[in-house]
């Protein structure tokens, strides 16, 4: 069993920057990859990028370039960078690992 929590989040006008840290306890032997999803207001959840255990990266079209996805094996933590921040990024992050969520950590981008 994993569990999951979310810092970070908070409110930054637009093109700013913020660093989101997901960390994590339990059994995580068996995590093989690692997620990012984000639920914008009113709006359905959506997956923002991925890491995996051999440290391969994606990211969604609307993040490619601005966010940066990142795991500290030493402190059971993941991170998620996002830069040049737009309005439309403002949502509930969440991270998820295995079948597990995290309770979420809000972020408003200002314009």
């Amino acid at each position: 069993q994993v569990q999951l929590v979310e810092s970070g989040g908070g409110l930054v006008q637009a093109g700013g920057s913020l660093r989101l840290s997901c960390a994590a306890s339990g059994d995580l032997f068996r995590v093989l990859r690692m997620d990012w999803y984000r639920q914008p207001p009113g709006g359905q959840r959506e997956w923002v990028a991925r890491i995996t255990a051999g440290r391969s990266t994606s990211y969604a079209d609307s993040v490619q370039g601005r966010f940066t996805i990142s795991v500290d094996n030493a402190e059971n933590t993941m991170y998620l960078q996002m830069d040049s921040l737009k309005p439309e990024d403002t949502g509930v992050y969440y991270c998820k690992m295995l079948n597990t969520w995290g309770p979420g950590t809000e972020v408003t981008v200002s314009s």
